[in-house]
């Protein structure tokens, strides 16, 4: 099949043929890598169809099959595949093709397969990227081990590795080594990996449950080595956690990880050898923020629980991403929640989610977390894959309880370990091992969109009986005409309680928490007892990935933010509230917002919570997240909307907002993380007030310049930059001039200030990031570097991205043209922005459309991005 028509689910069956071992001899070199490739192949049933291999940008050598060298005329080839016909293969079951071909990995800037990433080599084959290495079956169900001789020149590449365990290693004529590596467990191509170069190796060690001990090693760039220790305690943590947790044992001799600069994707599960994107390895408190370290930790921890969850079980095809995924999401996200606040995990996944996922599911791109249709299969990397993902995950988890949902576990793995297979099989473990009926659940898999709660209530004062009637509708389209009912576990919280200014936070049992079970359109529950109507909190903890079509008002809303029990549920109705300010003041500018929030916010503040909590109370909603709740909307009003809002509470609150940030500022090292986050937050919105902007230059002079470097921290350097930046302060060049002067010799650092310097909210925007554009460390050809301007002024400064020339539209569109040659991958994500335009007044949407129709006439136009735009403009 050629690689520019559609894929389809209904389509799937068995692959003619398996591989049952893999013997690969790699002799790497800068633009003439050669790779012999020797295959044990199997007849799957009786049969005459061809062996159709894959493989792009291969230059083929020789092919000798049983043997015998197979000559040009006996065979088929063309861009995208290797075609042997049945009257060219041999009689019998099975048989051996060895397949010589040349690659070039340095002018590999689409970064997949095999290339360069600076002086090292590197692989990422995940989806389909084994094809430029080599032809094959290159498909997850056809699963094979591996084994892998890398040879190369001794001192430019003093480390080669691969997968599985090392077997054999010596010296060679010219300079030249070689090492060989075993991987005994069968897997797919796309967990093929290959690294050569010369690092600096940290090495530890994990003695697992049963007492084996594994070899930990991180390999960084030379000079790199003291900012990888928090990377191996994570990794160390993350095998203790699954362990306990899961009962889940790593199975190699030894798990390595390498940070390289060039990189697509945050980082890459490959047995045995993960491939991390550096920003997700590098962290010291000099160069990374308190968010860069917790990041890192929740990476390390999701590749890790992949050696399971993707890596022992995997997918049968790619249509069954969220399998490994969503599962391998929800895993990290408990294990953070462990490790750190639970109640500010889930609200930092709830806001990804509303912000970014709502506006997926809402867009051209919206599709289920199982896609039925794929034509390029990079773009099904996915928020919704994966965050909407692991909501399903979280969903099950929460309807068949901790207990069952771990008996499933384990019947999973009992089943299928070794396999390739579906999610329906996952769901049906857990069905099996909870004896509950989720026939109906699966549809989560299905459908697509963000379903809308519409919730009403009733109460019966002579009786005390409390109603409360939910009805859920999904999206209806062309493509999804007749949405089915969903199986929703709704948790709810009545409060049983008036609201009472002067009232402690309630800790009495009065409220009840219920879990309901929202499986018909429409369905009614009742509870007694009440001697007044109770205050309704909706979806406690987030328990289902759905809009509220429910009106509150201030209130209810006040009394859920002062008395519900569920952190989860206080932090929402403030939300809330901030919301409804927002929309008001979105569509008449004259909106009064009232001063019972000014109460609100002070009261928080002076709260007993967790100051990382508080910090999430009173930050407002984003501005995609308010704009993914908003049609026909001005971007521009909603921008002066938030300022506004922003601004009225940094006026009302200013001497709790002073107080809260000096008391935060005179804490010692307990809590510290939490603390910092509290104090930025209230940085943020004084900075806004003429007479508190020197805390700002304050705050940067003694974060990012203080004589006692132990002292220096990016937490706080970051924060009064970007309050620097959003404020457009007087010292705010000055400051980044000894930003750049100072870590111009740091990448990763590097990368905050060029998103810093896209973010600036001024007038001559377009100018700066002309400059920014040819500065001499800027390149395209680093993704990290790429996205440090292009995604942050697109995602970061929402005024000038959407300014009513459309001069915000043309930027990114010319940068994304300019990434559809070098890397398609990276420029397919880019584009996002502009794809989902239909929240936005029409002349926004016309402009939007425009570059985008623009894009869609490239001459050489990649499927990643035509896919979207076909979408888009279709849609």
């Amino acid at each position: 099949m050629s690689s520019t028509e559609p894929r389809f689910l209904a389509d799937y069956r068995p692959a003619d043929f398996t591989i049952n071992t893999v013997n690969l001899s790699i002799e790497l070199a800068d633009t003439s890598t050669k790779v012999i490739n020797e295959l044990e192949l199997v007849k799957q049933g009786d049969h005459q169809q061809a062996l159709v291999l894959n493989g792009e940008h291969l230059t083929l050598i020789s092919l000798v099959l049983n043997d015998q060298p197979l000559h040009a005329e006996l065979y088929q080839l063309n861009d995208t595949l290797l075609t042997i016909p049945a009257s060219s293969l041999p009689e019998g079951d099975s048989f051996t093709l060895i397949i010589t071909t040349e690659i070039n990995p340095l002018e590999n800037t689409a970064l997949e397969g095999l290339f360069k990433s600076g002086d090292a080599f590197c692989t990422q084959c995940e989806a389909e990227g084994f094809r430029r290495i080599s032809y094959y079956l290159d498909r997850p169900d056809v699963m094979a081990t591996f084994t892998t001789k890398v040879t190369a020149d001794k001192t430019l590449y003093p480390f080669l590795l691969s997968n599985g365990n090392k077997i054999d290693s010596g010296d060679l004529p010219g300079n030249q080594h070689f090492v060989t590596w075993y991987d005994p467990f069968p897997k797919p191509c796309y967990l093929f990996a290959l690294v050569a170069g010369n690092f600096d190796l940290l090495e530890d060690k994990f003695t697992t449950m049963s007492g084996r001990e594994v070899a930990l090693e991180i390999f960084v760039d030379k000079g790199n080595l003291a900012k990888a220790e928090h990377a191996m305690v994570s990794l160390q943590k993350s095998m203790a956690w699954d362990e306990q947790t899961f009962g889940l044992e790593y199975d190699l001799d030894i798990y390595m990880i390498v940070a390289v600069d060039f990189f697509n994707m945050g980082a890459m599960e490959n047995k045995g050898l993960n491939v991390f994107n550096s920003k997700f390895v590098l962290a010291d408190s000099q160069c990374a923020t308190d968010s860069d370290y917790f990041n890192i930790e929740a990476v390390i921890a999701h590749e890790y629980f992949h050696n399971w969850t993707g890596n022992r079980v995997t997918c049968r095809d790619w249509f069954q991403l969220s399998l490994k995924e969503g599962l391998t999401v929800f895993r990290d996200q408990q294990f953070s929640g462990d490790m750190h606040s639970s109640a500010v995990t889930r609200i930092q996944n709830v806001r990804v989610l509303r912000s970014l996922q709502f506006a997926e599911d809402a867009g051209p791109m919206a599709h289920p977390i199982r896609p039925e249709k794929v034509l390029e299969m990079n773009n099904f990397y996915t928020l919704t894959v994966y965050e909407k993902g692991a909501e399903v995950i979280r969903m099950l988890h929460t309807l068949i309880g901790v207990e069952n949902f771990r008996k499933g576990m384990d019947f999973y793995f009992a089943r299928f370990d070794g396999m390739a297979v579906t999610c329906d099989d996952f769901i049906n473990a857990m069905s099996d091992a909870s004896g509950k009926d989720l026939t109906q659940f699966k549809l989560w898999y299905s459908q697509y969109g963000t379903p809308v709660i519409k919730v009403a209530q009733a109460f019966d004062a002579a009786t005390g009986i409390y109603t409360l009637t939910l009805s859920q509708q999904s999206p209806v389209t062309k493509k999804q005409e007749n949405p089915q009912a969903l199986h929703i576990p709704i948790k709810i919280e009545l409060i049983n309680k008036d609201f009472d200014t002067n009232a402690s936070v309630n800790t009495s049992n009065l409220n009840q928490t219920k879990l309901l079970e929202l499986t018909q359109d429409t369905q009614t529950w009742s509870f007694s007892g009440f001697s007044q109507q109770p205050t309704l909190a909706m979806l406690a903890d987030f328990s289902a990935p759905v809009k509220l079509d429910f009106s509150q008002d201030e209130t209810a809303l006040l009394t859920v933010m002062k008395n519900a029990e569920n952190s989860f549920c206080r932090w929402d109705a403030g939300q809330k509230l901030l919301m409804s300010y927002i929309q008001h003041l979105t569509f008449d500018a004259d909106y009064v917002i009232s001063p019972a929030l000014i109460d609100a916010i002070n009261s928080m503040l002076m709260g007993g919570e967790d100051r990382a909590f508080i910090a999430e109370q009173i930050s407002l909603p984003s501005f995609d997240e308010a704009a993914g709740l908003m049609i026909d909307i001005e971007p521009l009003a909603l921008f002066d909307a938030i300022s506004t809002l922003s601004l009225f509470i940094a006026q009302g609150a200013q001497q709790q907002l002073l107080a809260t940030y000096q008391a935060c500022q005179q804490v010692g090292e307990e809590d510290c993380v939490a603390n910092r986050a509290l104090k930025n937050v209230c940085l943020s919105y004084l900075s806004r007030l003429p007479e508190y902007q020197y805390l700002v230059a304050e705050q940067y002079q003694q974060a990012a310049n203080n004589n006692d470097i132990t002292q220096e921290n990016m937490t706080d350097t970051l924060a009064a930059l970007t309050c620097s930046a959003k404020v457009n302060l007087p010292d705010l060049s000055e400051q980044l001039q000894h930003f750049e002067n100072k870590w111009h010799d740091t990448t990763l650092v590097m990368d905050k200030w060029f998103a810093i310097g896209a973010s600036i909210v001024s007038d001559d925007i377009f100018t700066q990031l002309n400059d920014l554009l040819k500065h001499p460390q800027f390149t395209l050809k680093n993704p990290n570097r790429a996205r440090s301007i292009i995604s942050a002024f697109a995602m970061n400064n929402p005024k000038y991205f959407h300014c009513k020339t459309g001069k915000g539209y043309q930027f990114l569109a010319q940068q994304i043209a300019k990434m559809n040659e070098i890397n398609p991958q990276v420029a397919s994500r880019l584009v996002t922005p502009l794809i989902q335009y239909k929240s936005f007044a029409t002349a926004h949407q016309q402009l939007m459309k425009a570059e985008l129709i623009t894009l869609h006439a490239l001459p050489n136009l990649s499927n990643d991005l035509k896919e979207k735009l076909d979408a888009a403009l279709i849609d």
